[in-house]
C-alpha cells in the first residue's frame, strides 16, 4: 500500500515526495522492469504498483481499510500483462502511474492556497512524466514561423508589428521542451487571465506588449494575418479618449 513517512505540508515537501516516487516507479519500469514484469503474475490477486518516498518500489496488493491513507493507484495492472505487446504495457502502467502521482501530489496539497498549488504543479511539470521516459518519448515545440501571423500548433504566440512583418516573443525560440515550458508559464491572458496553453491561438498588443486568447479578443488565426498593427481592446480605448 501507499505509504507516506511523514506529513510533507510546504510546496517542496510536497514535492520532494512526489519526485521520490516517480523515481521508485520509473526504476521499477526501466531498470528493474525485469523483476518488474515477473512479479506482475496474472494468476495472482488484483496487485497495484506503488513508488514510496524513499525512492522504492513495490507490487503488492491494494490497502484494506477504507478510505485508505493516500489515494491508491491503478488496480489489477498484473491481469493485461500477458495479454497485451510487453511494451505497450509497460506505457499504459506508466499513465496510470502519472495519474496516480499527481493525486498522491495534490491529495496531500489539499491545504495549499491557489498560487502555492500553482507553483507545485509548475515545479511537477519541468519534469519528464513517466510516460515519456518509459517510452522515450521527449516533446518539443515547433519554432515560430517567420512568415506566418498566427500560432501554430507548437505553441507559438505571435502577432504583428508596426511594419506589417510577423513578430514573436523572442523567448519562444527555444526549442526544447524543458525551456519552452518553462518560458511560457508565467504567461496569462490579459483578458481572463488564464495560463497560456500550446493548443490555442494568442495574439500579441504592439502598443502594450501584452498577450491574449484569440477567443477573448474576437480575432482568429485568419483575422490575424491581415492585421498590420494589433491594439488589444484596452489600448484601443485609451486612443479614443
Amino acid at each position: 500500500m501507499a505509504s507516506v513517512s511523514s506529513s510533507p505540508r510546504t510546496v517542496e515537501e510536497i514535492f520532494k515526495d512526489y519526485s521520490a516516487r516517480r523515481a521508485g516507479i520509473i526504476r521499477a519500469l526501466t531498470h528493474d522492469v525485469d523483476e518488474f514484469y515477473g512479479l506482475c503474475d496474472p494468476e495472482k490477486e488484483n496487485l497495484c504498483l506503488y513508488g514510496h518516498p524513499n525512492e522504492t518500489w513495490e507490487v503488492n496488493l491494494p490497502a484494506e481499510e477504507v478510505p485508505p491513507e493516500l489515494p491508491e493507484p491503478a488496480l489489477g495492472i498484473n491481469f493485461a500483462r500477458d495479454g497485451m505487446n510487453r511494451r505497450d504495457w509497460l506505457s499504459l502502467i506508466a499513465v496510470h502511474s502519472d495519474c496516480w502521482l499527481l493525486s498522491v501530489a495534490f491529495y496531500l496539497g489539499a491545504r495549499l492556497n491557489r498560487n502555492e498549488r500553482k507553483r507545485l504543479f509548475s515545479m511537477i511539470n519541468d519534469l519528464p512524466t513517466v510516460f515519456e521516459v518509459v517510452t522515450e518519448r521527449k516533446p518539443v515545440k515547433d519554432k515560430p514561423s517567420a512568415d506566418s501571423g498566427s500560432k501554430s500548433r507548437g505553441g507559438t504566440k505571435v502577432g504583428r508589428s508596426s511594419d506589417g512583418q510577423a513578430k514573436s516573443n523572442p523567448k519562444l525560440a527555444e526549442e526544447s521542451y524543458e525551456e519552452d515550458e518553462d518560458e511560457h508559464s508565467e504567461t496569462l491572458c490579459g483578458s481572463c487571465g488564464g495560463n497560456y496553453n500550446a493548443d490555442e491561438f494568442w495574439i500579441g498588443c504592439d502598443i502594450c506588449e501584452r498577450w491574449y486568447h484569440g477567443k477573448c479578443v474576437k480575432i482568429t488565426p485568419a483575422k490575424a494575418e491581415s492585421i498590420k498593427q494589433y491594439k488589444c481592446p484596452s489600448c484601443m480605448k485609451r486612443g479614443r479618449q
